[in-house]
């Protein structure tokens, strides 16, 4: 097929006034699969590839030559931001052949929504939260919006493949297509896809299609990466002697410095950054505040205008569209420290650098920072920035290991020699999604029987394993929170209490939030916070401190105004979910004596003296090490769900056997714990109790609830209870390593191939 004569006229002229001398490897493999299949797609292409055009050159064609009779594409992002930058290039690309779009978020004016009511046409961006929002409020429009619904095109897909958020999106789609009578197509766009068969069973669950991935060359894959460790005090690893940089940054030398006595590694980042537009990356909100304040402080001692933004999404939406503007200016110079707000899909334009403050958590979320750069034919460009204190004297073991650097080591080996990316989360027991789904369901329809509210929810495919007798158990115990009542002819409505829950706008999200409190100075809105502080205290928030002046608490409003210092921010905890698979790499990167190119100075010598400890400890060949006296540490390299579900098997299946106390978890790298059992009697004991048949409902302690989603607290304690122990806890990858370390104990060092 010559997919480029198979575009519309529209489209191929804006082939043209673009410039382009030939179409993509994705878009001819993506036009081939749109145009000459009925099936579902999955596009799996490098960042700034061109997905998006791929996708809708072809959907606009077939939009254009048959135009439906209401939106044609529903365009899902995780984002707003991904939305209103995507936005343009769609209107842009729509504007030749009149087929309108509109943004439905939370930010767009109610007059834009409405106008789509009137004349439903065109292509509609949302996300997941907006659209659970319009299926509740506006339930009765979905046929007349969507009855002739085509495609249905889901940006970012990876970031929905391993929590709630993901499974919420499918079920509304389910519920889209079965309200509004249509039976899109759907096409997910990802740049981040390890497993793309088990992506395509995803992307496809209960749409009755089976997935195409094309397959083509996209080409060779560039990076600059480099890998700095500073300790936060001198001396550094190699006892202060300046490093030189790598061969890829040979011709560049500093333009400038950081003030004296700054912190060494924020100073690093503040010496890189000047004449260049940079995004700097961190891992928390807490942590954002904390780098910009520090890097703004050294733009004042060193008597130069600021040149550092933030971007994290308790800011306000000015803010954030601030730096979102700055970043696609060309011209500018300036910097943005950013959480994973600026980690997905937006086009910022000739970015020449992102920095990576310790290692991300996963495989994907380290791609797609990488892929933030390295736009308009540049290689991309990562420089990491691993940090830590000295251990103390007395330090234990465990503590002298630099842990982020090994994981950053570890995350760009795995992906280099393997091109693994975390796969989808499969088999657990969504309960608190389902409590979610089926208060939404009676929000949205109104008074159904039961009969007929089991037969809409739990026949959506996130709930295959969940049983009919699992879901009589949580009606009966909404019924009697009087989440649910019951009316005179036997149907169920959402009751008084859970009217207090639907009709908060926060019911539309999945994900647990904090309870938030709206920050403001004067007439600006800076964003939100949790846990205000007292009249006089101060906060962080914007890259900047402010000392509060009031606390509304009825309205949840702190009132306060700037001044200078230097305090960290709180904005609430946030889990890392670390897959088993990189702290296997964690091991080998310590056992192996592999150099890596990309290992600058410090670095280099941080990680030596750390193989250095791992040997001598003889963490090599077994993962159990004596500390001394009754002390122990163990380095399972399992990843958080298996980890877990390993402090629980320890404490409550071999606890009393091996007379073990005082557990101390470092979740996921190791534990301490003392206990009376010699070495051969731990791997004895923990392999007899791993191959008894036991109920993994047995990791739980007596009467404890673990309310680990959103909605927990509103699900009968013994759903929690088995959601946690069947869905969260990995009881059969712990299994298979503690039975691999008895096998170890005669062969050493065999246990880490173990999957």
């Amino acid at each position: 097929m010559n997919v480029y004569e198979r575009y519309a006229p529209f489209i191929q002229d804006y082939i043209y006034r673009s410039g382009w001398r030939a179409l993509r490897g994705v878009q001819n493999a993506a036009g081939e699969a749109i145009f000459g299949t009925e099936d579902n797609v999955l596009l799996t292409a490098s960042t700034a590839s061109g997905k998006t055009e791929a996708a809708f050159f072809p959907i606009l064609t077939l939009l254009d030559e048959d135009p439906p009779h209401s939106v044609g594409a529903l365009y899902i992002a995780p984002l707003k931001a991904l939305i209103n930058d995507q936005f343009g290039r769609l209107t842009e690309l729509c504007q030749e052949a009149s087929i309108p779009v509109t943004r439905w978020h939370g930010d767009v004016p109610q007059s834009q929504k409405r106008k789509l009511l009137r004349k439903p046409a065109g292509i509609v961006q949302i996300t997941p939260e907006s659209l659970e929002s319009l299926l509740i409020n506006k339930h009765m429009e979905l046929p007349s919006l969507f009855c002739d619904l085509r495609f249905i095109v889901i940006d970012e897909i990876h970031s929905l493949l391993r929590g709630d958020r993901g499974l919420q999106t499918f079920c509304l789609i389910e519920q889209l297509c079965a309200t509004a009578g249509c039976d899109p197509r759907r096409v997910g766009l990802s740049a981040t896809i390890g497993d793309p068969e088990a992506a395509g069973r995803f992307l496809a669950a209960g749409s009755g299609r089976r997935t195409v991935i094309p397959r083509f060359d996209g080409g060779k894959e560039v990076w600059r990466l480099s890998m700095e460790h500073f300790f936060n005090t001198a001396p550094q690893a190699d006892e202060g002697t300046p490093s030189a940089p790598p061969e890829m940054f040979a011709l560049e030398a500093p333009t400038d410095t950081a003030p004296k006595a700054a912190d060494p590694g924020i100073g690093y980042i503040f010496e890189h950054t000047r004449g260049k537009k940079c995004l700097i990356f961190t891992n928390s909100r807490e942590e954002c505040e904390a780098v910009c304040q520090t890097l703004r402080q050294y733009c004042e001692a060193n008597h130069e205008p600021d040149r550092f933004l933030i971007h994290h999404g308790n800011l306000s939406a000015s803010y954030r569209e601030s730096a979102e503007g700055e970043m696609k200016d060309d011209d500018s110079r300036m910097s943005v420290c950013a959480t994973a707000t600026l980690e997905l899909g937006i086009d910022i334009g000739r970015l020449e650098r992102a920095f990576q403050i310790d290692a991300p958590f996963t495989v994907s979320g380290f791609l797609q920072r990488m892929g933030r750069t390295g736009r308009r034919g540049n290689p991309s460009e990562m420089w990491f920035v691993m940090r830590e204190d000295h251990p103390e004297p007395r330090a234990m073991l465990p503590e002298m290991i630099p842990w982020y650097l090994i994981q950053g080591i570890a995350l760009v080996q795995l992906y280099i020699e393997e091109r693994f990316v975390e796969p989808p989360r499969t088999g657990r027991l969504p309960y608190s999604l389902l409590y979610h789904q089926t208060m939404s369901t009676l929000a949205s329809c109104g008074e159904m029987t039961p009969g007929e509210l089991a037969s809409r929810v739990l026949t959506l495919s996130a709930f295959r394993r969940v049983s009919q007798d699992d879901y009589r158990l949580l009606l009966r115990h909404l019924l009697e929170l009087d989440h649910i009542s019951r009316t005179e002819n036997g149907g169920l409505i959402v009751g008084l209490t859970g009217e207090r829950i639907v009709n908060n706008y926060k019911f539309y999200a999945v994900f647990r939030e904090n309870i938030e409190y709206s920050v403001r100075s004067g007439s600006e809105e800076l964003g939100t916070i949790v846990k205000p502080p007292p009249v006089g205290d101060k906060i962080a928030i914007a890259g900047r401190v402010w000392v509060v002046e009031e606390v509304d608490h009825k309205k949840r409003v702190v009132y306060c105004t700037l001044v200078k210092g230097n305090i960290p921010a709180y904005f609430g905890d946030v889990a890392g979910d670390i897959h088993t698979r990189i702290l296997e790499q964690m091991y080998r990167v310590l056992k192996e004596d592999t150099s890596y190119p990309y290992l600058m100075g410090h670095a280099v010598y941080r990680l030596q003296d750390a193989r250095n400890t791992f040997q001598k400890a003889g963490m090599a060949d077994l993962p159990l090490v004596h500390l001394g006296g009754n002390m122990w540490a163990l380095f399972p390299w399992l990843g958080s769900y298996a980890f877990l579900a390993l402090e629980r098997f320890l404490k409550l299946r071999c606890g009393q056997r091996l007379e073990l106390k005082g557990l101390h978890s470092s979740r996921p790298y190791y534990l301490q714990f003392t206990m009376k059992a010699t070495e051969s009697e731990f791997f004895q004991i923990a392999a007899e109790e791993a191959t008894k048949e036991f109920d993994p409902l047995e990791l739980l302690y007596p009467k404890e609830v673990p309310v680990f989603e959103k909605y927990d607290e509103y699900i009968p304690e013994e759903l929690v209870r088995k959601g946690f122990a069947l869905g969260v806890l990995d009881v059969e990858g712990m299994k298979q390593r503690v039975l691999s370390w008895s096998s170890s104990s005669l062969t050493a060092g065999s246990w880490e191939n173990v999957r």
